[in-house]
């Protein structure tokens, strides 16, 4: 009998990897309109435009409101040429796992701590090793 071996199956992140804590009746999260073009994962860290309240992936470099941290998305979404009413994130009273998060390529140690600092102020937690 010849046995078959196969590579390691890689699971990738999920819902639970990610938010470690929220409050009961969803109060931890909000529905939100994704701006155009824009192509957010599971847990990436995010910011609101100033003139549309549309959310966008965080960019630190930015003078719109997207250098601001507001939450993190925890239903993947992409949008095309239009604005989406279904983007749903985690926006307050909840806790994160530091290694779920998704962070601009080229965010810097200063941004990064800015950023969770954002977060921590309007009640998300990110903790580290859970």
């Amino acid at each position: 009998m010849r046995l078959t071996t196969y590579p390691p199956f890689q699971e990738g992140l999920n819902l639970g990897d990610l938010l470690k804590f929220e409050a009961d009746n969803l109060y931890s999260r909000d529905r939100v309109t994704v701006a155009p073009n824009q192509t957010l994962v599971l847990g990436q860290v995010i910011g609101r435009l100033a003139g549309s309240n549309h959310i966008t992936a965080l960019d630190p470099a930015a003078t719109d409101g997207r250098e601001v941290a507001v939450g993190v998305v925890i239903v993947p979404i992409t949008t095309t040429k239009d604005p989406s009413p279904d983007g749903l994130i985690v926006a307050r009273h909840a806790t994160v796992a530091d290694h779920a998060l998704v962070w601009p390529a080229a965010i810097t140690p200063e941004h990064h701590a800015a950023a969770v600092e954002q977060l921590r102020a309007i009640g998300i937690l990110v903790r580290h090793g859970v």
